[in-house]
C-alpha cells in the first residue's frame, strides 16, 4: 500500500508540474484550467562566477536580489502567509516591487519525504478551494478539490514565479522539520548538540535523526529534480552551521579535516555530488560561527582573559577560507560564499560598542570574516539573510551602512525577511501578509537591482520582466545597459549582448543515455529519468527514440514540457519533425495529442514500463 501511494503521489506532482510550467493544452482532458501558462522554460538563465561577480551565459553581470520566505522548514510544511493570502498576489506584489530571488528555507525531513513520495495533503492547513461560490488559493487544490501536498505546492510556487520573473534559492534550514530548527548547530543529528533532538530527529523528535548521508542524499535527488529548470537556479547547502570551539565535533569548524562536523569538508562533498547532477546550479556555502586563533585548534576550552576563537554571527566566519578555501574543481566558477550579518537589534555583538561607521565595521569584523572574499576577488558574496526592526537609532543605522556597502561593492543579498512572524527581525509583510511596511521596504529598496534614472526593476531571466514595474534581462541589455546603467557601479554603463532565446540551452554535459533500469530492481523513492531504447519499430515511422520529443538523446519529464508547450504555443515552441515523429508516443499514429504528454508521465512516475502506450 506504501508502495502505491508513493507511486500515486509522484504521479501526481509530476502531472501538475508540468501542467503548470505550460499552457493550458491539457486542460481540455483532465476538467481543470491549467492555474500558470508559465513563459520562458528555455533554460538559458543559469549563472556563472568570473572573480566576486556573477554573469550570465553571454558574460552580462547580474546582480541577485531579493529577499527570504520562510516556513517549508517549520512544522506546516509551506511558506507563511498562505493561511490568509492568495499566492498568486503575493508573489506577484514580490514582483512589482522589485524582488528578483526568494530564498525558501526548508527542512532535511521534508525532502525526505518528498524524495520518497510522502503525501502530506493531510497536514497541510492552507485549506485551499475552488468552488464556484467561494475560491481561495484555487492553484492548491487537486482536480478533485482536495489540497495539494506540500511538493506540489511548491511545485506551483515555482510555476508562479517563472510567470512574474522570480528566480528561487532553496536554502536547508535545519535537519527536521521546527520552527526553530535553525538554533542546531549542525545539519545532521548529533547527541552532544544540546538538549534539541526534535530539530535534529523526524516526526517531532520521534521518528528517526537526520543523517549526514539523509542530508547529502536529499540535496542531490532535489538538483537531479530540477536540473531542467532553470528557476531553481541555486542551492545554500545549509543554513548557519555553528557552534562554539569548545564544543568539540558538537560544533561546525571549518578545517582540512574530513571530520564529519567539519562543514568545509561536507560542503564540497555535497556540493560536487549535487554539480554531477545539475552542472548548471549555483552553489552557496555559508560559514561557521567560530575560527581558531593563531597557536590555537578547535576543541580547546575558552578562556575570558584570552579568548581562543575569533567570533562571528553564525554561518558568518570565513577567516577559514584563506586556509582552507572551497575547491569545487572543474565547477570552481559555480560557488558562492554565502555570510549572514544582523545589527545590534539582533545581538550586541562588541563592534557595535561604539558610534560604528562602514569603516569601523570592515575593521572590527567585516573585512577579515567575510568582506575580504569580494574586496580581493576571491569569489562571489551573497549576504543570506541580512534585517531587522526599524529602531530609528542603532540598528537602522547599520542596516542603511550595509546596504550602502552591498550596493557599492555589488555583493548579492537577500533580505530577511517577508515573513512578519520572525520575532527578533520582524518582517516586509504585515501578519495578513498583504500589506506592506513601507518604512522597512523604502529602507530596503534601494539595495534592489534596477535602472539608474529610470528605476526598472532588473529581473534574472532573459525573457520575462519582473512583474509589472520591472524589464527582463534581455531587455536591460538591449535597452538600458548603454544608455543609462543600473544602481551598480555608480551607474556605469556598458554593452550588452542579448542572450537569442529562440531555441533552448543545453542544459547538461554532452552525455550518452545510459541503459534502461532492470524491470525487476526497485526503484521506488527515485527520480533519475527512465531511458528508453525503443526502436523504431515501436513508434510511427522515422521515429529514433520514442517520447524523445526534445531530441536530447533520452526520455524525462522535459519531453512532456516540449509537447504541452509545442500544442499550447506552436508559433513559439513548435517541435522539429523529428521530434514530433518521436513525441506520438500514445496510440502512434493519431499524431501529437495532451495523451502523449500524459505518457511521459506515466513513464516517468513508473506508471508504465515502456513506451509507447496502447489505449484503444
Amino acid at each position: 500500500m506504501k508502495k502505491l501511494a508513493r507511486t500515486v503521489a509522484a504521479f501526481v506532482s509530476a502531472a501538475a508540474l508540468t501542467l503548470m510550467g505550460t499552457a493550458s493544452a491539457m486542460s481540455d482532458m483532465l476538467g481543470q484550467p491549467a492555474a500558470v501558462n508559465a513563459v520562458d522554460t528555455n533554460n538559458d538563465d543559469w549563472l556563472h562566477a568570473e572573480g566576486s561577480r556573477l554573469y550570465d551565459m553571454n558574460g552580462n553581470e547580474v546582480w541577485l536580489t531579493g529577499a527570504n520566505w520562510f516556513g517549508f522548514n517549520c512544522g506546516e510544511r509551506f511558506p507563511h502567509g498562505l493561511w490568509s493570502a492568495d499566492v498568486d498576489q503575493l508573489l506577484s506584489a514580490v514582483a512589482d516591487r522589485g524582488i528578483n530571488l526568494l530564498r525558501l528555507p526548508m527542512a532535511t525531513e521534508l525532502l525526505m519525504d518528498w524524495q520518497e513520495g510522502v503525501d502530506d495533503s493531510s497536514m497541510i492547513s492552507i485549506n485551499p478551494k475552488n468552488d464556484d461560490g467561494y475560491k481561495f488559493n484555487p492553484d492548491f487544490c487537486r482536480p478533485d478539490g482536495s489540497c495539494m501536498s506540500s511538493l506540489e505546492i511548491f511545485d506551483v510556487i515555482m510555476a508562479k514565479c517563472k510567470k512574474y520573473g522570480i528566480k528561487i534559492l532553496i536554502d536547508i534550514h535545519s535537519p527536521a522539520l521546527h520552527n526553530s530548527g535553525h538554533n542546531y548547530n549542525l545539519w545532521y543529528y548529533n547527541e552532544g548538540a544540546g538538549s534539541y533532538d526534535s530539530m535534529a530527529v523526524t516526526d517531532s523528535g520521534n521518528g528517526e535523526p537526520v543523517t549526514s548521508e539523509m542530508w547529502k542524499d536529499t540535496l542531490v535527488w532535489l538538483a537531479d529534480r530540477y536540473k531542467n529548470d532553470d528557476t531553481l537556479i541555486a542551492y545554500d547547502l545549509k543554513n548557519e552551521p555553528h557552534g562554539k570551539g569548545q564544543e568539540g565535533s558538537a560544533g561546525a569548524k571549518w578545517d582540512g579535516s574530513k571530520d564529519e562536523n567539519n562543514w568545509a569538508w561536507a560542503a564540497t562533498d555535497c556540493a560536487l555530488a549535487m554539480l554531477e547532477k545539475n552542472p548548471n546550479a549555483l552553489i552557496l556555502i555559508e560559514g561557521v560561527e567560530q575560527y581558531p586563533k593563531e597557536g590555537h585548534k578547535w576543541g580547546e576550552p575558552d578562556s575570558l582573559t584570552n579568548p581562543p576563537y575569533y567570533p562571528g554571527w553564525w554561518g558568518g566566519q570565513f577567516r577559514g577560507v584563506r586556509e582552507y578555501p572551497i575547491d569545487l574543481g572543474k565547477y570552481q566558477n559555480k560557488l558562492v560564499y554565502s555570510p549572514h550579518d544582523y545589527g545590534p537589534g539582533v545581538y550586541a555583538q562588541t563592534w557595535f560598542d561604539k558610534d560604528f561607521t562602514e569603516q569601523t565595521l570592515l575593521d572590527d569584523y567585516w573585512y577579515d570574516t567575510w568582506a575580504f572574499i569580494n574586496e580581493e576577488d576571491i569569489a562571489p558574496l551573497l549576504i543570506g539573510e541580512w534585517g531587522g526592526f526599524m529602531d530609528g537609532g542603532k540598528n537602522e543605522q547599520w542596516l542603511t551602512i550595509l546596504r550602502e556597502y552591498m550596493i557599492k561593492n555589488h555583493i548579492n543579498h537577500t533580505f530577511w525577511c517577508l515573513n512578519p512572524n520572525s520575532g527578533d527581525t520582524g518582517g516586509l509583510l504585515d501578519y495578513s501578509f498583504s500589506q506592506w511596511d513601507e518604512d522597512k521596504y523604502d529602507l530596503f529598496e534601494p539595495s534592489l537591482w534596477q535602472t539608474q534614472t529610470s528605476g526598472k526593476y532588473i529581473s534574472l531571466d532573459h525573457q520575462v520582466a519582473l512583474g509589472k514595474n520591472g524589464i527582463s534581462l534581455n531587455d536591460f541589455y538591449g535597452n538600458y545597459a548603454k544608455t543609462e546603467g543600473s544602481n551598480l557601479d555608480g551607474g556605469k554603463t556598458s554593452e550588452g549582448n542579448p542572450v537569442d532565446s529562440t531555441d533552448p540551452a543545453p542544459t547538461e554535459p554532452d552525455v550518452k543515455p545510459t541503459a534502461p533500469p532492470d524491470p525487476t530492481e526497485t526503484t521506488e523513492g527515485k527520480t533519475n529519468p527512465i531511458v528508453t531504447t525503443v526502436s523504431s519499430t515501436n513508434g510511427g515511422s522515422g521515429v529514433t527514440l520514442i517520447g524523445d520529443a526534445n531530441l536530447d538523446g533520452k526520455v524525462t519529464i522535459a519531453d512532456s514540457t516540449a509537447i504541452l508547450q509545442s500544442l499550447g504555443n506552436p508559433d513559439k515552441y513548435g517541435l522539429s519533425e523529428q521530434g514530433a515523429a518521436n513525441a506520438d508516443c500514445c496510440d502512434p499514429g493519431d499524431g501529437v495529442r495532451p495523451s502523449d504528454a500524459l505518457a511521459i508521465q506515466k513513464l516517468d512516475a513508473k506508471l508504465l514500463n515502456k513506451l509507447p502506450e496502447f489505449t484503444k
